[in-house]
């Protein structure tokens, strides 16, 4: 029997294999890195946030590109499914804040050891430092993939989960782009998601390192009337090139393309729960004892330390000003810059810095029930090749999970049922 070639050892093509393999397929794992899951390894900060405990119809309102395409997927292989496949593999999992779904051991190499070892039960042939250079066909039809080094692996089918191009030291460089667009399928403009964004100001430069916790911010267009494009509330992280964290990430892929048109406000409360009356209150409770002692220090009470001085600069405040030579008016512009710290957004990190690509394979070119190729027959594809993107959260990683199962599970069972899941090599 003519063997599956899957090209690419991350997330998806793992998954794609061993669901190939749990079927009697024989397979075949290409990766051109020393060890698979290299970029897997680096996901949740090396924790791996595997899935989202969510409601499985709540996936689709995570992803921003593409969702409809999902919906045989997601419910084919749901964020349920993830948790029991690799529970039956032996990795347990826990839920965190956010119902980020992370392997009790918080260590991504376990999730990527609990793949290699189904791929090692299931007879995979994985094949290490092994560089596809093209998909062959032959009458519209993948017929096998040919190696950098000239030999040619026949196949009885090929899937394409070589990934976008971030993080692109671990070997992200758009090979599967390139090797899909040779075959004719279209590759949407590829950009990067789930990144930092740049600030026209340098204040962040000093702040670079400070974490604000329980931030409520905005994002609004000065173009369009201050129109609200994002809202949000967590943690923002201030960098020497501008704003990150988990807020930013969000913000990076839901508004990277409003930026490429001009730059965007970005708003931060930080402290939403008060109003500014009840914050004004607040500060004149801390001024009134405070006497001649350095407006600084009363501060302190209020704000990070290094968030102080750039507060009192932007607020034409005098930093050596005693807390009881304060007048209203400056006290005013204390409240509304804490209630409304603004800078200027003027565009996103690049993809080396990117979580994920956005863009990629064209999915109108994909059977959504399938994954496999509208243009070439037995060709498949899986994960972040596609162009499919979602938030932060473990929902990335799912569609990786599912795509690959879609087209794992219907390589080995074409013309069957495959509506059956096996878990731990049984029905």
């Amino acid at each position: 029997m003519e063997k599956v070639v899957i090209i690419g050892g991350g997330a998806a093509g793992m998954m794609a294999a061993v669901w190939c393999a749990r079927n009697g397929r024989p397979v075949v794992l290409l990766e051109q890195n020393d060890k698979l899951g290299r970029k897997l390894y680096l996901t949740g900060k090396g924790r791996c946030n595997i899935t989202n405990a969510c409601g499985v119809s709540e996936l689709f309102s995570h992803v921003t590109s593409n969702p409809k395409f999902l919906y045989s997927a997601f419910y084919g292989f749901s964020n349920e499914d993830t948790a029991a496949f690799f529970n039956e593999l032996g990795l347990k999992t826990k839920v965190e804040r956010g119902n980020r779904v992370f392997p009790c051991s918080d260590k991504s190499s376990d999730v990527i050891r609990a793949l290699q070892r189904e791929c090692g039960r299931l007879g995979v042939e994985v094949r290490l430092s092994a560089k596809a250079e093209e998909v062959v066909t032959e009458k519209g039809k993948a017929t096998g993939v040919k190696l950098v080094s000239g030999e040619f692996l026949p196949a009885a089918a090929v899937v394409l989960a070589t990934g976008g191009l971030s993080y692109p030291a671990t070997g992200s460089a758009g090979d599967g782009h390139r090797m899909a667009q040779k075959l004719g399928h279209r590759i949407t403009r590829l950009r990067p998601g789930l990144t930092g964004l740049l600030a026209k100001e340098r204040e962040p430069l000093q702040l670079q390192g400070l974490t604000l916790k329980n931030t409520a911010v905005e994002i609004t267009a000065p173009s369009g009337g201050n129109k609200i494009l994002y809202q949000g509330f967590g943690e923002l992280l201030f960098t020497h090139y501008g704003v990150s964290g988990p807020l930013m990430l969000t913000a990076s892929s839901l508004l990277g393309d409003y930026l490429e048109t001009g730059p965007l406000i970005l708003h931060t409360d930080m402290k939403p729960a008060l109003t500014d009356e009840q914050l004004d209150a607040r500060l004149l409770r801390d001024l009134e004892p405070a006497g001649r002692s350095n407006i600084r220090n009363v501060m302190n009470r209020l704000l990070p330390k290094s968030m102080i001085p750039v507060l009192l600069d932007r607020c034409g405040i005098d930093r050596e000003k005693k807390a009881n030579q304060l007048t209203r008016e400056e006290r005013r512009r204390l409240v509304k810059g804490m209630k409304d710290f603004r800078l200027t957004l003027t565009g996103v990190r690049g993809m080396e810095e990117a979580i994920i690509t956005r863009g990629g394979v064209c999915v109108d070119e994909v059977d959504p029930s399938t994954m496999e190729s509208r243009l070439v027959r037995g060709l498949y594809f899986a994960g972040e090749i596609l162009d499919l993107d979602a938030l932060t959260g473990g929902f990335n990683l799912q569609i990786a999970w599912s795509t690959g199962y879609m087209a794992g599970n219907q390589i080995s069972r074409s013309g069957e049922d495959s509506g059956q899941k096996i878990y731990g090599g049984l029905i």
